[in-house]
């Protein structure tokens, strides 16, 4: 694969997650950026994501002759060539013009594949005719508010069943919307309100308020055939509604009875909803708290990996999102249980510094991280990793 070139003047480019961090913050207007990188209130559940990465240490063994180079797993009954997939993530247009188009086609050029989320910026067709491969998609249970039924479902759920793509992942985690107070305080809402501040705000990043001018990608496409984007916003405001707190474990069946494909429930804390889960179908499950934008308080996706791999990791595929910044953070879910992961604020990251060239460099940061952590533990295949590679943080070794 050849190698990603990326020059910032005289300077070293990026060389991790947090470097596209740093330049995507400057890349984008606050809005954009309180939508990209906050959660709710007073991000607890967000920084609990992170700091429960810091809770493990690996155990090392020297002279094993081992090297990591295969890093290639089957999910969905796909292969990807290392253990991450890029998370649905809504409305990525706002942080790069290509959006979740340009965010497949990196994942692609990766060896890996993308889950396009019902709010993205592209629709399903869109993604499918600009990409070679059958991506997944990421379902939320949209209803018509005027008649509370099935009708738009059913829809998305057979137009992404003609446009290709291999699995669905169904979000349950999202009954109210989360009380995301930063997007709130800077108008990131739906319809964003905007002012003369927050408009010249926009103005002082030239690149962004050219390319966001020209192709005015900021709404959910699935949710109108043509129109643009203020069609868009005000089809979704009037006649459709994602929070559906009334939705239950007959909804989830109707779903799997009309999904041909993988089904994946994507929003899970709890070993009992991820066993009823795949009791009643579900190829796997997603253990995850929306990123910290959900339920302010709500434990951490890694904590609550273990117990959840172990009821219905021999009967279902496990994935892990939340938090995720380095290759060894990989890693270590790979240990307690997980089969892969999905990385969302990373990729955008590198969209909004550098567009899709950037979101397939990190998902390279990722595999070299991945392959460097493992070698120098000792490991040389995924299969091997289990939690006797981890100890607790300041554990004596004896």
């Amino acid at each position: 694969m050849a190698a990603f070139k990326y020059k910032l003047s005289n300077k070293i480019g990026p060389i991790t997650v947090e470097d596209y961090r740093e330049l995507a913050r400057r890349a984008v207007p606050d809005m954009v950026w309180a939508y990209v990188d906050y959660g709710a209130e007073d991000l607890q559940t967000l920084q609990a994501n992170r700091s429960a990465f810091s809770r493990y240490m690996f155990k090392r063994k020297v002279l094993t002759g081992n090297e990591a180079t295969d890093l290639s797993v089957t999910l969905g009954g796909e292969n990807v060539s290392l253990p991450v997939l890029l998370a649905p993530t809504g409305i990525v247009g706002l942080s790069h013009w290509s959006g979740e188009r340009g965010a497949a086609q990196a994942a692609e050029r990766a060896g890996t594949l993308s889950i396009l989320s019902t709010a993205g910026s592209y629709s399903f067709e869109e993604v499918a005719e600009g990409t070679q491969r059958d991506h997944f998609f990421q379902l939320y249970p949209w209803a018509d508010l005027n008649t509370g039924r099935h009708d738009l479902t059913l829809s998305l759920i057979e137009r992404a069943q003609r446009a290709g793509y291999r699995a669905m992942y169904v979000t349950v985690d999202v009954p109210v919307h989360g009380n995301r107070q930063s997007e709130r305080k800077r108008g990131m809402g739906n319809p964003p309100i905007i002012t003369p501040a927050r408009v010249l705000n926009g103005a002082l990043k030239p690149k962004w308020w050219t390319m966001f001018l020209k192709h005015q990608r900021i709404s959910a496409r699935n949710l109108v055939d043509a129109g643009g984007a203020k069609a868009a916003i005000s089809s979704m405001n009037k006649q459709y509604t994602m929070m559906r707190p009334e939705l239950n474990w007959d909804d989830f069946s109707w779903m799997r009875d009309h999904w041909k494909g993988p089904l994946y429930i994507k929003g899970v804390l709890d070993a009992d909803d991820a066993a009823h889960a795949v009791d009643l179908g579900a190829t796997g499950v997603v253990v995850s708290n929306h990123g910290g934008r959900q339920l302010e308080g709500d434990v951490a996706s890694l904590d609550a990996l273990p117990a959840i791999a172990a009821r219905v990791g021999d009967r279902a595929e496990v994935l892990l999102d939340g938090g995720i910044r380095r290759g060894s953070d990989v890693v270590k879910a790979l240990c307690l249980g997980a089969d892969a992961v999905c990385i969302g604020r990373p990729y955008v990251y590198g969209m909004a510094a550098a567009g899709p060239a950037g979101a397939q460099h990190v998902i390279e940061i990722f595999r070299e991280e991945i392959k460097r952590t493992m070698t120098l533990m000792g490991v040389g295949s995924l299969k091997e990793l289990d939690s006797s590679w981890l100890l607790p943080a300041n554990t004596p070794i004896v």
